[in-house]
């Protein structure tokens, strides 16, 4: 193994092996001695469920439930997916304590005063009353319903939970915090370049002869993948890791190339330059399907040197050239694009630059080559719970948006109307937004904050009146992936514990109330078996492209797709050329440079010596599973990981604590010294820890990444862009 940094130790990596392993390895049998919660019937059976996560992750696992007499004893991952294998991450394993943690929200709720932690149980029908009322004099008072905002994401990604936008369509048009914090920045970029996103199967994997990670940890956020990483090397396929973090694949790489953050667009540029100059280049391929490749050229040709790019990116020139020989002569080669990258404010031309190395060498449309980033092609429901009419007499002719990474500036400043109401669902903006400060101030001037969720997190202990909501086990759920092909079916496991409902069930319960207080003031139907809404999502394509003739076929388990698993394969690209475009005048009607050009990094403000970069943590999903036991058993509190360099510049030993700051706000917590970073970069992984007050978003100001409006309706936000300074605390 070879790697381009600083001699370190693997045993911070062996350390945190260890500790995956023993969240991998625990027990699943369950004992709810001592619990609240048990089974709502005993049954006096044995059965096995055919489940699915719908977290927002790259793995939407397959899962076995198994329930005995009411009780989901265990869970595990389907051999019927090839791409899960029958196995699941800790994360998953964990699900028995997500459903009964005695921390989980059992009744609807009212709060007193806002955060004030007095809460009083309610019934549902007094909590739809409450809502329902509130509603109705919004609309009222300012003649439509624009004041209701809905902060929505994709903490379930059960395709049912889109009923939540139904409902706020059918009560008339409303406010929409619209855009997503994850990923927008790279799809605008794939958008521009190919005219949407489509990655190659990722079981097509093995079949590459070089493969370069870029910006990506799939050791931890994508587990599943990593068979098939090793897989393909097994088969002779070199894997290259390109990050500025030693991360965990990166210790599982033949080569791990340490890169400063936000320049690996220059490093893309420095590749291409090579491959220019050694006639490294597919004409024949581009000459069939690509535009604007001769200005592209141009352009690296004048602008760009291999020198040059060693002096941004921080990586040596020798190791430019021969990562571009060997790219360059590998047929086939793919690049696994990670989200972290393009989390900057030049991320989405970063991703451009990245794109047109598979474009120059003819990689693109190839088992086993291609620039991997994400796909959408096996999305094709119908969106029945999503598709409601506002009801006669709306007065408004469209919702009003605002940008979910900037809600909190966005709130404080809409008028006429303003906005009065909040519902959040399947998101913690508390724990997830950037300036979280900033948006408890806006929360001061709604009069109503609605929160549907399982836990009691920050976001909710700032609402006024919390629902809850059931587990995946307890509901109906249609779930595919925007990385692998499958699709699998949720069918309920137990009965919903408590008085949990679905998403699903709060919006039919809203709806009967507001008819019964208002006729016809509520489109979204009142009733309905869950199980037939999920059969109201199948079109015949869907079908089709599962090679499924009736969508209950899925209660036998899961389906792969059985077309589109090779991306662009039949050349015909969705640019308004139907080429691969170098050249898009798309991205110049958005405001963005016509080719993939090197835009300038983010500079170090003096104030704030330090970049803070805050990656997804192995045990969690944004604000998921990190406050259950299990998980706090393994990790109970953060840590800032920093080079021992950086370290000994601020006096600060291994364990000590620190305080990280900016105009923004400030964190502090325990210094963990590593060289997996490099000097002048902070870590700290993101995550919601229940019983601490931490939240690596306080530091965090809402700046926009360079894309995201024109495929999402909003930018990303430039998450890794954040700068502090540190001091003993």
């Amino acid at each position: 193994m070879k790697f381009d940094t600083k001699e370190f130790s693997r045993r911070t990596f062996i350390k945190g092996s260890l500790a995956a392993g023993a969240a991998l390895g625990l027990g699943t049998a369950l004992d709810l001695s001592g619990s609240p919660f048990q089974a709502a019937k005993a049954k006096g059976e044995s059965k096995i469920v055919h489940s699915a996560c719908p977290r927002n992750c790259y793995d939407t696992c397959s899962i076995l439930s198994t329930v005995e007499d009411g009780v989901l004893k265990r869970v595990e991952g389907d051999k019927a997916n090839t791409y899960t294998r029958g196995r699941l991450c800790a994360k998953g394993f964990s699900y028995t304590r997500s459903v009964y943690s005695p921390d989980r929200i059992k009744y609807p709720m009212r709060q007193s005063k806002r955060g004030g932690g007095r809460w009083e149980r309610i019934s549902w029908p007094d909590a739809f009353d409450i809502i329902a009322k509130k509603i109705l004099a919004i609309k009222k008072e300012y003649g439509n319903t624009l004041p209701i905002c809905l902060d929505k994401y994709s903490g379930n990604f059960n395709l049912l939970n889109y009923c939540v936008e139904g409902m706020m369509s059918s009560i008339g048009h409303t406010t929409r915090a619209t855009g997503t914090p994850c990923w927008p920045a790279g799809i605008d970029a794939q958008t521009f370049d190919f005219g949407t996103i489509w990655n190659n199967d990722p079981e097509d994997m093995v079949n590459s002869k070089y493969l370069i990670i870029w910006g990506a940890n799939p050791s931890w956020c994508s587990v599943h993948s990593m068979h098939l990483v090793m897989e393909a090397k097994k088969r002779g396929c070199k894997i290259v890791v390109i990050d500025p973090i030693l991360t965990q694949t990166a210790s599982k790489a033949d080569w791990f190339i340490q890169i400063k953050p936000s320049t690996d667009g220059a490093l893309a540029l420095g590749i291409a330059k090579y491959l220019l100059d050694n006639n490294m280049v597919d004409y024949g391929w581009l000459a069939a399907n690509a535009k604007g490749y001769e200005e592209f050229f141009q352009y690296v040709r004048e602008k760009i040197t291999l020198d040059w790019a060693a002096e941004k990116t921080g990586v040596k020139k020798e190791i430019i050239e021969q990562l571009a020989r060997e790219y360059g002569t590998a047929k086939p080669a793919s690049i696994w694009i990670g989200y972290g990258m393009q989390r900057h404010t030049n991320g989405g031309q970063n991703v451009r630059s990245i794109d047109a190395l598979a474009a120059m060498t003819g990689n693109i449309g190839k088992s086993g080559g291609g620039a991997q980033y994400a796909q959408l092609q096996t999305w094709g429901v119908k969106y029945n719970v999503m598709g409601m009419k506002a009801p006669a007499g709306t007065t408004t002719t469209k919702d009003r948006i605002i940008n979910i990474n900037n809600s909190a500036q966005e709130i404080l400043d809409a008028n006429d109307p303003p906005i009065k109401m909040l519902w959040i669902a399947c998101r913690s903006p508390l724990t997830q937004a950037a300036e979280p400060q900033k948006l408890k101030e806006a929360y001061d001037k709604l009069d109503l904050i609605v929160t549907a969720d399982l836990f009691m997190n920050p976001t909710v202990r700032m609402s006024d009146i919390v629902l809850p909501v059931t587990t995946p086990f307890e509901t109906w759920g249609l779930n595919v992936s925007y990385w692998h092909y499958w699709c699998a079916l949720n069918e309920p496991a137990i009965e919903p514990q408590y008085e949990a409902k679905s998403d699903l069930e709060i919006a039919m319960g809203l709806s009967k109330k507001l008819n019964e207080l208002e006729p016809g003031s509520c489109t979204f139907p009142t009733e309905g078996k869950l199980e037939d809404w999920v059969a109201a999502e199948f079109t015949p394509d869907f079908l089709k492209q599962f090679g499924l003739t009736s969508w209950d076929e899925l209660k036998k388990g899961p389906r792969k797709a059985v077309t589109g698993l090779i991306g662009w394969q039949d050349g015909k690209f969705k640019t308004p050329s139907g080429k691969y475009e170098f050249a898009s005048e798309t991205a110049v009607s958005e405001g963005h440079e016509l080719l993939p050009v090197w835009t300038e990094e983010m500079k170090t403000p003096e104030k704030y010596p330090l970049r803070l970069m805050s990656p997804h943590w192995k045990l969690s999903i944004n604000g998921q599973f990190q406050n259950l036991d299990w998980m706090m058993d393994i990790h109970s509190e953060p840590v800032v990981e920093m080079h021992p360099e950086t370290a000994a510049r601020y006096h600060v030993q291994n364990g000590d604590m620190v305080k990280i700051y900016n105009e923004q706000g400030a964190i502090t917590l325990k210094a963990k010294l590593t060289k997996v970073t490099a000097p002048d970069t902070l870590v700290v992984y993101e995550m919601w820890l229940n019983d601490k007050d931490f939240n690596v978003n306080n530091t965090l100001k809402s700046l926009p990444a360079d894309m995201g409006k024109k495929a999402t309706g909003a930018p990303g936000i430039a998450f890794h862009d954040n700068f502090v300074a540190l001091a003993k605390a």
